[in-house]
């Protein structure tokens, strides 16, 4: 039996009668929804009305020993143990509970698979059921499954709950005597917090086995509590409810509380831990996990890498702000082969050049300023897409109107700067031209084509756009010749293309 499932026996409530109970509460099989039921359509269970409720449930589920992985597979955990219970306890805080197996990664440290495991025991437990199951497509983004808090009905059967309506709406209303008090010591283990559990070598001293021996089957606990609480209650989160096994024996909470009963674990002070300082190398490897989280190309890279790679800046007391303002000075690149030869080659000399506090201060207002402007920057471009795309007016989908709407706005445009076309009056229509330039004389033309050329060699195309589209191809090659008018088709084709750059030498 698991460390977690040992006080399995005290979990369920000892069969009396009560006043307002049928009858006796039996002792229950073991815990197992199999797949076809963990959906919400097909579960048996009742969705949790909030995470609070429902990490009752499962902190009743890792004591009670009902359910156990190994039963139905031959890998993954043995039991349901305190990583489980920690998985369960960062998706309380999601709502909708749809996480990711990135985040999952990220919070517990824990690999895909691993988080895999304990996800399907939550689900085979009767805790969790699907809402909505992730895709994985090749070449389209992952989904992530969303999931329903549920409670399974061998908890109501055991603590004796009472509910009201059909299928998985039923609530709560009423509760047998039998059940109330370890219902209580359940609201005490989900308002606490449970830690990331961490892997502890085995004990080398051979003296230390019996004692831990004697205990376990003394107190009918394990070493790994389930909540990470005080330990003034035996080993394993609390021998919960009353036993019916005749060879357990649990001290009663007064004398526990009040510290009559010595436990042979040393206590450890929780205001020694909470304010527990880092070294330096802890300091370069807590600089080194925030990068890694916060810079998109350190993403992947390995932590003790980054931090031998930063530890200049992490002993000069640097923060990640300090290291994002230093980075948007020396710049970043496009494109990273090795993220970590990057980084040490932007932060190298970083320490000596911003030696003091009062020059990180001023590089991190000047960051921030710096985001505030491309932020306002985008606010702006996103106001004019959207006004432009959004408005009322639709574009004509005819061509020719199209043409026609084109040189009128060109149109208005010179008129609004003061230029127009062939030295016309501001607001006077362009020159109807019915036999041609025949019209026009030689200085009118030339200068009619000086103009042309020296706008194409500026990469403005638009005087000839706006002669061909008003007057049409062939006018506009008598009036400014085949030369200019395909250089202007060729500029004008060019600017289409992402290989070609107007401006800039």
């Amino acid at each position: 039996m698991s460390a977690v499932a040992a006080p399995a026996a005290v979990m369920v409530p000892a069969p009396r009668l009560s006043a307002d109970d049928g009858g006796a509460v039996d002792v229950l099989p073991g815990l197992y929804v199999p797949e076809a039921r963990q959906w919400l359509s097909t579960t048996s269970g009742r969705v949790a009305p909030e995470g609070y409720s429902w990490m009752q449930a499962v902190h009743w589920v890792a004591g009670s020993g009902l359910y156990e992985p190994r039963r139905h597979r031959s890998h993954g955990p043995r039991s349901f143990g305190t990583t489980t219970v920690f998985i369960a306890q960062m998706l309380a805080e999601l709502s909708p509970c749809r996480p990711g197996l990135a985040y999952l990664m990220r919070r517990t440290g824990l690999s895909e698979r691993a988080v895999e495991y304990h996800l399907a025991m939550l689900r085979e437990a009767g805790l969790l059921a699907y809402v909505v199951r992730g895709t994985r497509v090749r070449g389209e983004q992952a989904q992530a499954s969303e999931f329903a808090w549920t409670i399974p009905t061998e908890f109501d059967v055991a603590l004796g709950i009472r509910t009201a309506g059909d299928g998985t709406e039923r609530r709560m209303t009423g509760m047998a005597e039998a059940g109330r008090v370890l219902m209580a010591r359940l609201a005490k283990k989900a308002s606490r917090r449970v830690r990331r559990p961490r892997s502890k070598p085995p004990s080398k001293s051979p003296s230390k086995s019996p004692s831990k021996a004697a205990r376990g089957g003394a107190d009918g606990a394990s070493g790994t509590a389930v909540s990470g609480g005080s330990r003034c209650t035996p080993m394993g989160g609390g021998a919960d409810g009353s036993s019916t096994a005749g060879a357990t024996y649990s001290p009663p909470e007064s004398k526990l509380a009040s510290g009559a009963s010595k436990s042979p674990t040393p206590k450890k002070s929780k205001a020694k831990a909470g304010r527990r300082t880092l070294n330096r190398v802890g300091r370069r490897y807590q600089l080194a996990r925030e990068l890694t989280e916060e810079l998109d190309w350190l993403r992947g890279c390995s932590v003790p890498r980054i931090a031998w790679v930063a530890r200049h800046i992490a002993d000069a007391g640097w923060s990640t702000t300090d290291v994002h303002a230093w980075l948007a000075f020396r710049g970043e690149a496009a494109r990273v082969r090795r993220a970590s030869g990057l980084l040490a080659t932007l932060l190298k000399d970083a320490e000596k050049i911003l030696d003091t506090p009062e020059k990180r201060q001023l590089a991190r207002e000047q960051w921030r300023a710096g985001q505030e402007a491309a932020r306002r920057e985008r606010i702006q471009q996103v106001r004019a897409r959207h006004e432009r795309f959004e408005g009322d007016w639709q574009p004509p989908t005819s061509r020719a109107v199209q043409q026609q709407v084109d040189a009128a706005f060109a149109a208005v445009r010179e008129v609004a700067s003061g230029r127009t076309r062939f030295d016309a009056d501001p607001g006077q229509a362009l020159p109807d031209l019915p036999d041609g330039v025949a019209s026009l004389d030689e200085a009118e033309i030339a200068q009619a084509r000086a103009e042309a050329a020296q706008r194409l060699a500026l990469g403005d195309t638009d005087v000839i756009e706006d002669a061909v589209a008003a007057m049409g191809p062939e006018l506009a090659e008598q009036l400014y010749g085949r030369t200019l008018l395909r250089r202007a088709r060729q500029l004008a084709a060019g600017s289409r293309s992402t290989l070609m750059t107007f401006g800039c030498r």
